[in-house]
């Protein structure tokens, strides 16, 4: 089985408060900042890409800060986006799928019930839709009649080493992402768990599908790693500082996981 190398890359920011990141608030609330981050794995002559960020018009839109554009961050590693072949998409959410354009040659990897859910009756609630952004959805729709989505149902493999598990909870169809690296299992969790502190203090991120299902999804991400250690979440600036650059120029905008 091949081993991998994973980066994780930044590209976005938002400043807010730790009121906003658990299911009924802090009671000690005070400043818990939001990294936005996509996802290079690279090895046995392969480079998957997982997900794919937002744009400035939808940062503008929603109040965030890019501070990287996408292409730009992927090119820092050597990585041009309109040549990757494959990249897997979490979830469809605003932050996770837009830039899908980007990569123009593609295979995009998503659950089958995600896509259910992304254009299914829970989209007629304001409060269920209000993390899509409707064009990217439709952009996704426009893929698979393209022939350029692979979905999956439950556990998938993109490579020996790299295979995709749904877990649902954050939305229906939430799936995270087992690589094989030098240190072993390294499981990218997504927004299974927004931060450290939604899994290890048990206390779930507010916008969710299903409580119990986010809850056993930190189970399976854990089960799935070889460490708690190995489990990353998916919007955590830790991340940036528990892992080093790959090169001193890169401090603070890419982090190596593995």
């Amino acid at each position: 089985m091949s081993v991998y190398e994973i980066y994780a890359i930044k590209y976005a920011h938002h400043e807010r408060n730790a009121s906003a990141n658990f299911l009924g608030g802090d009671p000690h609330d005070g400043p818990m900042p939001m990294d936005y981050f996509v996802w290079l794995i690279r090895g046995a002559g392969r480079e998957i890409v997982v997900d794919t960020g937002f744009n400035a018009a939808v940062a503008a839109k929603r109040g965030r800060r890019v501070t990287l554009p996408v292409e730009a961050g992927l090119r820092l590693m050597g990585v041009d986006a309109a040549t990757v072949k494959d990249v897997a998409i979490t979830h469809l959410h605003y932050d996770h799928v837009g830039n899908f354009d980007l990569f123009p040659q593609c295979t995009f990897h998503l659950q089958d019930l995600e896509m259910q859910y992304a254009t299914g009756r829970c989209m007629a609630s304001e409060a269920m839709r209000h993390a899509y952004e409707l064009e990217d959805v439709v952009g996704m729709v426009r893929r698979v009649y393209a022939g350029r989505v692979r979905f999956h149902d439950g556990d998938g493999e993109i490579a020996p080493g790299v295979t995709l598990h749904h877990v649902g909870g954050h939305t229906m169809g939430l799936q995270i992402v087992r690589v094989a690296t030098r240190r072993g299992w390294v499981v990218l969790a997504s927004d299974a768990s927004h931060y450290y502190a939604n899994m290890d203090q048990s206390r779930p991120f507010p916008i969710v599908y299903n409580v119990g299902d986010m809850i056993d999804g930190w189970r399976k991400a854990h089960d799935l790693a070889d460490s708690p250690a190995h489990v990353i979440p998916g919007h955590d600036p830790l991340v940036m500082e528990r892992y080093p650059a790959p090169d001193k120029s890169l401090q603070g905008v890419v982090a190596r996981l593995d």
